[in-house]
């Protein structure tokens, strides 16, 4: 997942080594296995008892089999795109075996493409649009327990790159439609689902296909990645039922330290690494202040309520009733540390900063005149302005002999940078008054029934820019219960979720869905 505004478009970290494409071609014939079996039941219906249409591969009715395709083929994306088009065509023949049309867009990058299927609806009513990225973050495969492209299941868990962000949602949603379309079913709108190419960082993602075909996406709701769907402490009952309408502000520091370049045999005082370890550790040290906005209040008055913890629940109220600042930030600690997802609550509250990318010296013998590093930031909209949170880190360097550096577009002033971010950071969250955010609202009632339900800020970002930049609602939803493991998984190793999660969140898609359907 990356960010609202600017994140899929700009700003790529520096390139990995990206393991080869695994060669696996046309749709996947030889990967269904894992599908539904005799007796098997799926959303509590009988394998036999429900009917596809003519073509169609009932296996795709179950988001196991689906999503262990989808793994199946890999999409890392290192930073300038992914090689997308194989998994593109595997999409297009469920779809067309469904009766949908699909249509394939290449972009300039050879192999890197995005796909479009459209439902037609009954009605000129504006399109339901579900945006899904099929490129994933690279693997560190020394580091996983399990081929990450292997969809391999362990212990109720399915296991690979993108199980969770976000092929694991694309299989919910396309299994969800698939089952509507097996029944006859016929919706009140167009439902446009995008699976695009290059969310995780690259030049030809949303932004560029908004640009050039705005035709084909142009929506009038937007559903993506996005809300999480939280788990009790015993990391299985659904507790917090999150549908997202914000994304937090993306922009990124470098931190620049000068020394002096010699021989690397008489080191002396001024090393540059030095400098910039130093200011790393203040940094690592200090959390930006807590910021509450009515997003994340209402937020936190949810957790608040669905939380079986007493402590945690009196440190929220303490936190959401607290007059002063210090007040504010002695509750805080208490509700993050009571947290079962404290990395999550911690990031709801603050600008984060993130050290992502170091780059100092390029030979054993020379000692370098120069070390950066990359810290990618996340603010709160309506909370601390980036300027804001720029002026404070220079502050805690000061005197370090560290130059803080906002990262801008190519040729771009910083202040013309700080505008642009002030634009971001008021852009106001979508609407809670859209039959989308309805639809979404009434499937977590009836899907997870003991449960609260709330909307959310997104800690972190999705491609949604080019619509709600349009003034055009877009909300997000990873539709399966997590814990804090499999949360934490996003982006890491052995990234998984629970096959029982999977197919409970396809349920809950399949109901929203429904209140799109003609009767």
């Amino acid at each position: 997942m990356t960010t609202d505004s600017r994140e899929p478009d700009r700003n790529p970290p520096a390139p990995l080594t990206r393991r080869a494409f695994l060669g696996r071609t046309g749709a996947g014939a030889a990967l269904l296995a894992g599908g539904l079996v005799a007796g098997e039941t799926f959303a509590g219906v009988p394998a036999g008892a429900r009917t596809a249409p003519a073509g169609v591969d009932p296996a795709d009715l179950d988001p196991l089999a689906l999503l262990k395709k989808m793994l199946a083929y890999d999409t890392q994306n290192p930073g300038e795109g992914g090689v997308t088009l194989p998994h593109a065509r595997m999409l297009k023949s469920v779809w067309e075996s469904a009766g949908v049309s699909a249509e394939i867009i290449p972009t300039p990058k050879q192999d890197n493409v995005h796909l479009i299927a459209r439902i037609e609806g009954t009605t000129a009513a504006p399109p339901l649009l579900l945006l899904g990225h099929s490129d994933v973050v690279p693997v560190e495969r020394s580091k996983w327990s399990v081929d990450p492209f292997a969809g391999v299941v362990r212990n109720g868990e399915i296991y690979g790159r993108g199980a969770l962000d976000m092929k694991g949602a694309n299989a919910a949603f396309v299994s969800a439609l698939l089952r509507h379309l097996a029944e006859g079913a016929r919706f009140d709108r167009d439902i446009i689902v995008l699976t695009d190419c290059d969310e995780e960082s690259g030049p030809y993602g949303s932004r560029w296909l908004a640009e050039r075909h705005w035709d084909k996406v142009n929506a009038g709701m937007v559903l993506t990645e996005g809300g999480w769907f939280l788990a009790r402490r015993d990391g299985r009952t659904p507790m917090l039922i999150t549908v997202t309408r914000q994304d937090k502000v993306y922009f990124n520091l470098d931190l620049v330290a000068d020394g002096t370049a010699t021989h690397s045999s008489k080191p002396g005082p001024g090393s540059a690494v030095a400098r910039l370890s130093r200011a790393v550790t203040v940094l690592d040290g200090w959390l930006a202040p807590v910021t509450l906005t009515p997003v994340t209040r209402e937020y936190f008055a949810a957790l608040a309520r669905a939380t079986d913890d007493a402590a945690f629940r009196r440190a929220i109220e303490l936190m959401l009733a607290a007059r002063t600042q210090a007040a504010r930030e002695r509750a805080a600690a208490v509700v993050v540390k009571r947290s079962s997802y404290p990395w999550l609550h911690r990031a709801l509250l603050r600008t984060t900063h993130a050290f992502v990318i170091e780059d100092a010296g390029y030979k054993e013998n020379v000692i370098p005149s120069t070390a950066t590093l990359r810290i990618n930031c996340r603010g709160v909209p309506g909370g601390q302005r980036p300027r804001e949170f720029l002026a404070q880190v220079r502050r805690l360097l000061d005197g370090r002999d560290v130059a803080v550096r906002l990262v801008g577009d190519a040729g771009e002033s910083e202040e013309d940078a700080l505008k642009r971010l002030d634009e971001t950071f008021a852009r106001p969250p979508s609407s809670i008054d859209t039959p989308l955010f309805a639809a979404i609202k009434d499937a977590a009632g009836k899907t997870y029934p003991d449960a609260v339900f709330a909307p959310a800020l997104f800690e972190a970002g999705t491609s949604l820019y080019p619509w709600t930049s349009r003034g055009i609602p877009g909300y997000g939803v990873y539709p399966y219960v997590l814990d804090n493991d499999q949360l934490v998984s996003m982006h890491g190793n052995d990234e998984r979720i629970t096959v029982d999660a999977l197919r409970q969140g396809t349920e809950f898609m399949y109901r929203l869905f429904d209140r799109f359907r003609v009767r």
